[in-house]
């Protein structure tokens, strides 16, 4: 067999754009661009607009004549013009043609280009942390945005709170040949599976929590533990590493956290059939098992898994 390998970039990690870093602490640059620069709009419920594939960016100027405290800078575009995102109703442009749709990100992201993926899930990373922080861990005092919504800061102490990130692996467990685990959570329709996810707790490596967390959630002992890939999942701050790893089909599974309903050993056949209906959004009723949408690096990790010889 083949070595295992991710055969695509998960979606929400595809990059299409300049994140221009430098221009974050650059007030003067800042506003000198943002006379012609775009503003992507993200609703309460994280939902863009999108049309012919590609998130609907506003002109920045049209909200303001200098970038607003609580909007945050995404990067810069090929052709030089910053973009920006702010929370806000969604609103297209007046001269946008052709037809134009609320899109959640979660559910059918895999319809935008690369360009549009990283700026809605950077914006929705960001605006969701701001949302969350607005007040300091420490003592409590209101914080403000700075360095272009990368930072926040108490203005009385100086202390400087940056954006958090949760990681958590997401393993796909087989048996080194023609089968693979698959696991329902309890809260979760009948007959939606995906592969095994937790987060990493404070003094534990990835490898490590890959072990633990299949251990807790299924009973099973998994070895040979390799890394595929990663992807940001900002819902609300998480970045998913994904992994593969070696169980035994012989072993019994013990549900010993609460969160796994059921699982079972499939075989490579009965996930490519799966494959073949499309994601669980788009499977039909009748559907023996339905799979995560395309949107997610637990898609990605099944499809590489499912295509090899």
């Amino acid at each position: 067999m083949t070595p295992f390998r991710l055969r695509n970039v998960p979606l929400l990690s595809r990059v299409g754009a300049d994140r221009a870093d430098t221009l974050r602490t650059d007030v003067d640059a800042a506003i000198a661009g943002w006379a012609d620069a775009l503003l992507l709009r993200v609703d309460r419920r994280n939902q863009v607009l999108i049309s012919a594939g590609r998130a609907v960016l506003n002109r920045a100027a049209g909200i303001a004549d200098a970038p607003p405290e609580d909007a945050v800078f995404l990067g810069r575009l090929n052709d030089g013009r910053h973009v920006w995102a702010v929370r806000a109703e969604l609103e297209p442009p007046e001269d946008l043609e052709g037809p134009v749709e609320v899109l959640d990100l979660r559910r059918t992201g895999d319809v935008f280009d690369d360009v549009s993926a990283q700026l809605v899930a950077t914006a929705t990373a960001l605006l969701n942390w701001h949302d969350a922080a607005r007040f300091s861990p420490i003592d409590g005092a209101p914080t403000k945005p700075v360095k272009a919504g990368w930072s926040r800061i108490d203005p009385v102490t100086g202390r400087e709170e940056f954006p958090r990130i949760d990681p958590a692996v997401i393993c796909l467990v087989h048996d080194g040949h023609d089968r693979a685990v698959l696991a329902r959570q309890t809260l979760w329709p009948p007959r939606l599976f995906s592969i095994l996810a937790g987060f990493v707790e404070a003094g534990e490596s990835f490898e490590s929590c890959v072990v633990r967390e299949i251990a807790e959630e299924i009973g099973l002992t998994v070895t040979d533990v390799e890394y595929l890939g990663s992807q940001p999942w900002p819902f609300p701050r998480s970045l998913m590493v994904g992994f593969h790893a070696i169980g035994d089909p012989e072993q019994e599974f013990s549900f010993n956290d609460g969160e796994i309903a059921e699982a079972g050993w499939f075989t490579r056949a009965e996930i490519r059939e799966a494959l073949d209906r499309g994601d669980w959004s788009a499977s039909s009723q009748d559907s023996r098992l339905l799979l995560p949408g395309s949107i997610s690096i637990a898609r990605e990790i099944i499809e590489s898994w499912a295509a090899q010889d």
